[in-house]
């Protein structure tokens, strides 16, 4: 691979895994809720390894060209967030870190894992990162097959994005340990984050359509 392209594209990548958002919000939520944040950052990163896979069989670009389709998972993907943001909403009086949480249960952490892999790999901003983003890092020049650079570029975004949830997880919980307030706090925080990014997501799509209907009628 060329190496100018992919310091460039490693110091784009670990930008926007730095930018807060929703993959912040669970991680730090999934760590107040649960004793280990691993299956939560496992889980996001699960979503980006699916979304990796899908650049490196084309299908992510098929997807892209298909508005309709794209519509549809936006739908999907604003209707889970807001589902997510609202069980979060609902359980943040009792977020806390004491010695009396519970220990996670392999149910609890195979559904955290689920729920992780859903909010990254539902998310359609996700899918179109690597499909306008991870193709101007390949050179057609290189000796690796254009595939095998997409899906080595793929994986080094799913490695750093890993990185930056777990010290995001890690930091809120050193933070908030002593902090029961705060972390109910932080909870209710990133609740609000999920339903509003939702919100968004969702009003992206319904309001062009009820525009068009209005106009038709």
């Amino acid at each position: 691979m060329n190496p100018q392209l992919f310091f460039a594209f490693v110091l784009v990548a670990v930008a926007l895994a730095c930018t807060p958002g929703v993959d912040w919000a669970y991680s730090i939520t999934a760590g107040l809720r649960q004793r280990s944040f691993v299956p939560a950052v496992a889980g996001l990163c699960g979503g980006y390894v699916m979304h990796t896979l899908l650049m490196v069989a084309g299908l992510a670009a098929l997807l892209s060209g298909l508005p309709g389709v794209l519509g549809w998972l936006t739908v999907a993907g604003a209707g889970y967030l807001l589902w997510l943001g609202i069980s979060t909403l609902r359980s943040w009086r009792g977020a806390s870190f004491s010695a009396a949480d519970a220990v996670g249960k392999p149910a609890n952490q195979l559904r955290t894992f689920l729920q992780g892999m859903g909010t990254s790999g539902i998310n359609p901003k996700g899918l179109l990162f690597y499909v306008a983003l991870v193709p101007q890092f390949v050179s057609p020049e290189a000796s690796l097959p254009v595939p095998v650079q997409s899906g080595l570029l793929g994986l080094t975004f799913v490695l750093l994005a890993g990185t930056v949830y777990t010290c995001v997880a890690l930091l809120a919980r050193k933070l908030l340990q002593s902090r029961p307030g705060a972390a109910r706090t932080v909870t209710l925080a990133s609740g609000i984050i999920m339903v509003a990014l939702g919100v968004v997501l969702l009003s992206e799509q319904l309001v062009p359509l009820v525009a068009g209907l209005t106009q038709q009628a």
